[in-house]
């Protein structure tokens, strides 16, 4: 019932519903298209299409309505905006954003502007139209990799001084217009020239890769090129221009690469005008180090060459010295066998290989040496073997393989053993010394003193001391009585007669001296070399510079503060030679330099300066012997017991050749027709050794030798020595001294029956053979005398016939006198002569008579020829004379004249057969006569007096 009453209210409600639903069916566009609030996008220059994110596409609920629900457009707003918004299709909305015109990056990079959507409204003709809001959208133009660098000038130009190395001379930029940062950076340079001390990093900085020199180039031009990051390579190329300067070189200035030295000057300054040049660098110190290189030259440096036992004496060691490596000679022959070193002018230096050693003959040394005794010897000695190195041994010679003293190298360290003689108390002693020492296998020469007072031994190397750093002891040798053997460069092994533990290396002057040989100042001049280095400072710089000198003066050391006093100093260094023949040969000199400056630390770089000492050759000396080389002598004199004097008129002189040029006054080429003066003078200088030598047969020491008075010798400084093969005699000396002593050497021969001549050869040398005299030869004869009344040694004293010879020597090869003694004069010749003589004794005196008359008559006829030098002989005795230096003037005779004479001699002998006797006047006339007759045909015969031999 309730719900009729409301029936009419419902049925207005309803009707009103409807109204208002006819009315909005009537709206046919009801809803605004829709699109996103914000949009991005990209697009590349030189293209038009725009890539949006997300898409460009609007949206209307009107859909699917037609005009309502479709996109007709969008809109864009701004100013200017270079885009446009395109409906791709209008019932989905899609549409695009595209540029009107081709964008430029480099112009604008970015574009923002906002856009709005609309629909087509109710109808085609666009009636109430809807539009959506209004989005932002940002697009960004993308570039392209349009232009190439360009460098900002069109050259670049820089200057660098010469020796110096720059992080950065200068720097090349180019720039490239594209707007994106890939291809508008410069990402690397180049350099395009080729072979150019220059290199260039990404950023543009050019730098030298090396010190630049003024003298080589004064201007580098380089061509450089840029790349961007899209890898263009510049448009152009740039020309860049770096210019050197040169610099101010820190060095030593006025210094002479080749120094002449001339030897026997004396002190020859090195850098007369040295300077050092510091470019104005403001210094606090100098140090400066001058080197002299002489390892090259004999044992490290120049050294008088004389023999080790000389070179002790003259440095004034007493004491009886034995040299065991002496120069090989007739005395002195165990060395033959050894090489030698004949390159460093007579210094004696022998090569041990590792298979070589020799022994040295008993005698040499004594077999009970004692101590104290000192062992001296230059060595040089590299790395080697870990063998043991024997120097000297003395160890058993049969038997046994004991070693009772040795001086070795075992891994470059120096080692002596000294076993002890058998003692009554068998105790343990020191018995092995060792040394480490760099020196012993550095490769170069060092002289080694080993001075042995047991239980000490002392070691001077180079004149340093140094004590073993170890000590080994052992028992004494048993008692034995073998004998020992005394080796050099390896040991014997007694027991298995073989040489074993071999040196390898040089060796040289080794000696054995009874004493200690600890005075220094004698250590340090056998080691001392003849040349060095050498200044005298002046007394205005002397308190400034402060010098040090190394121990043979082959590098000294300077220090100061101030260039000018230094400088000084410099100028006053010189290079000394003291020897009178010095070794020629070039010596390497260098200088190192440090400067400090006032930080303490090195300011500028002094380079080191190199030269060399040219050492001259020197004037070689001619050593001349001269004197009697040819003389005879009675028989009675060589069986004296003074002898004959050898050299009774030796003269020794030494001169030198030197060439000298003429004076002229004109100029301009030399004068062919002048030519060098050659001038020969007389110089002193010492000899050290001179030798006589027997030649032929050795000396038969039964009944002949050569003899000298020893008293004689000593108080001259001299040694001699002497041996079936003659006579040296030896030591540093003048040649006065020589020739006082050789002018005292006698031979004697007490057995002269069978002895016709005898010939003897002297050579004297200086320097250990460096100069050798001439040799001079002497050639002596026997005058034999045969007397039948008296004894043969109480005949008569025959005439002396002496050939002097000055400067020369004469020929004697045609001079037979052995083939006319041989042939004439024996012992059984001589006694069947005697008994012949006696016999016919009687019968001569009766016919002595009859040739008394041709005595006249020969008289008369010699007294008018004048004869001049003719020989008397003595036949009143039936004396035999040989006259072996008969001279005779005539030497052009013919063959036929010889023949005449000859058949008139051997008349005139029958003639005498058929005389009994004859005076002294008419001998004397007979002997003229023949000697007449001979002397025309035969030269340097022999002549025998025959004229009352009956055949």
């Amino acid at each position: 019932m309730q719900f009729r009453r409301y029936k009419p209210f419902a049925s207005a409600i309803g009707l009103v519903l409807g109204l208002l639903c006819a009315v909005e069916a009537a709206k046919v566009n009801k809803h605004k298209p829709w699109i996103e609030t914000t949009y991005h996008g990209i697009v590349t220059e030189n293209d038009d299409k725009v890539l949006l994110d997300p898409p460009l596409i609007a949206l209307d609920k009107d859909a699917p309505l037609r005009y309502a629900g479709e996109i007709c457009g969008f809109r864009i707003h701004g100013q200017n905006v270079p885009f446009e918004a395109v409906v791709l299709d209008k019932s989905t909305g899609e549409g695009v954003i595209r540029a009107k015109d081709k964008l430029d990056c480099e112009l604008q990079k970015e574009h923002t502007f906002t856009i709005q959507a609309y629909d087509c409204g109710e109808g085609p003709d666009g009636a109430n139209m809807k539009k959506s809001h209004k989005a932002n959208v940002h697009i960004q133009v993308n570039d392209v990799n349009e232009y190439s660098p360009v460098f900002k000038e069109k050259s670049y130009k820089a200057t660098v001084i010469e020796g110096k190395k720059y992080d950065s001379i200068l720097k090349v930029e180019a720039v490239d217009a594209d707007c994106s940062f890939q291809y508008s950076q410069i990402c690397s340079y180049e350099i395009v020239t080729p072979d150019v001390p220059f290199s260039v990093d990404k950023d543009g900085n050019i730098k030298n890769t090396e010190k630049l020199n003024y003298s080589k180039e004064r201007m580098y031009k380089l061509t450089v090129t840029a790349y961007d990051c899209g890898k263009n390579r510049a448009s152009e190329d740039v020309l860049v221009k770096i210019n050197i300067k040169p610099t101010c070189k820190p060095s030593w200035q006025g210094f002479n690469k080749r120094i002449e030295y001339e030897p026997g000057t004396g002190s020859l300054a090195l850098f007369p005008s040295m300077r050092l040049e510091t470019c104005e660098e403001p210094i606090t110190s100098i140090q400066a180090t001058i080197e002299l290189e002489t390892s090259h030259i004999g044992k490290g440096c120049d050294r008088d060459t004389y023999s080790e036992k000389s070179l002790h004496k003259l440095c004034g060691a007493s004491g009886n010295t034995v040299e065991l490596l002496p120069t090989p000679s007739s005395a002195t022959n165990w060395t033959v066998g050894l090489p030698t070193d004949n390159g460093h002018d007579s210094d004696q230096v022998f090569e041990f290989n590792g298979t070589q050693a020799i022994k040295i003959p008993e005698g040499v040394v004594s077999t009970s040496l004692k101590e104290p005794f000192t062992v001296s010897v230059w060595m040089r000695h590299g790395p080697g073997a870990r063998e043991k190195e024997t120097i000297l041994c003395n160890s058993d010679k049969t038997d046994m393989n004991r070693h009772h003293y040795s001086f070795y190298v075992h891994n470059c360290r120096l080692i002596l053993l000294l076993r002890q003689d058998p003692t009554e108390a068998e105790s343990y002693k020191p018995a092995e010394f060792h040394w480490k020492l760099d020196q012993v296998c550095d490769k170069e020469w060092h002289h080694y003193v080993l001075n042995i007072e047991f239980p000490s031994v002392t070691l001077f190397v180079d004149g340093v001391t140094f004590e073993p750093f170890l000590v080994t002891e052992d028992y004494p040798l048993h008692a034995s009585k073998l004998d020992t053997q005394l080796t050099v460069g390896a040991c014997w092994q007694g027991g298995s007669a073989h040489m074993a533990q071999f040196f390898r290396g040089n060796l040289a002057g080794l000696m054995i001296r009874t004493g200690k040989l600890d005075n220094k100042k004698v250590i340090d001049c056998l080691y001392t070399c003849k040349e060095g280095l050498d200044v005298q400072l002046p007394e205005e710089v002397s308190n400034t510079v402060k010098v040090q000198f190394n121990p043979n003066q082959s590098s000294l050391t300077l220090e100061g503060d101030d260039i000018e006093s230094f400088e000084k100093v410099m100028q006053h260094i010189s290079y000394l030679n003291s020897r009178q023949f010095p070794t020629p040969g070039i010596r390497h000199l260098r200088i190192s330099t440090t400067v400090k400056c006032f930080n303490e630390e090195t300011c500028i770089s002094v380079p080191d300066s190199e030269g060399y000492v040219m050492v001259l050759q020197p004037e070689e000396p001619k050593i001349s012997l001269s004197g009697i080389d040819h003389f005879a002598r009675g028989a009675l004199d060589f069986e004296s017991s003074e002898g004959v004097t050898l050299f009774p008129e030796l003269r020794i002189v030494s001169t030198i050749t030197r060439e000298v040029e003429p004076e002229t006054e004109t100029e301009g080429e030399d004068d062919p027709t002048v030519q060098e003066t050659v001038v020969s003078e007389e110089i002193m200088h010492n000899l050290d050794t001179c030798e006589v030598t027997v030649v032929g047969d050795d000396l038969d020491g039964e009944h002949e030798s050569l003899e000298v008075d020893l008293t004689q010798v000593q108080q001259h400084g001299l040694e001699m020595s002497s041996s079936n093969v003659g006579m040296i005699i030896t030591g540093v000396n003048t040649m006065a001294n020589y020739e006082q002593v050789l002018h005292l050497i006698r031979y004697r021969n007490w057995h002269t029956e069978a002895l016709f001549d005898r010939k003897f050869k002297l050579v004297c040398s200086e320097l250990n053979g460096r100069y050798i005299s001439n040799e001079f030869k002497v050639e002596v004869n026997v005058i034999h005398t045969v007397n039948p009344i008296e004894h043969a040694n109480n005949a008569m004293v025959q005439p002396q016939f002496i050939n002097p010879v000055h400067h020369a020597s004469v020929d004697l090869s045609g001079h037979n006198l052995v083939n006319a003694h041989q042939a004439s004069v024996v012992p059984s010749a001589a006694t069947i002569v005697i008994v012949v003589c006696v016999s016919f004794l009687v019968f001569m005196i009766i016919l002595g008579v009859f040739r008394i008359r041709a005595a006249h008559q020969r008289t008369m006829r010699d007294q008018e020829n004048g004869k001049e030098n003719e020989m008397d002989w003595d036949d009143s005795a039936l004396t035999i004379t040989v006259n072996p230096m008969e001279t005779y003037e005539d030497q052009h005779s013919s063959e036929e004249e010889e023949e005449e004479e000859e058949e008139e001699s051997e008349d005139g002998e029958e003639e005498d057969d058929i005389t009994s006797a004859e005076s002294e006047s008419s001998e004397d006339e007979e002997g003229a006569e023949q000697e007449d007759q001979q002397g025309a045909s035969r030269q340097q015969q022999l002549e025998w007096d025959d004229s009352t031999l009956t055949y």
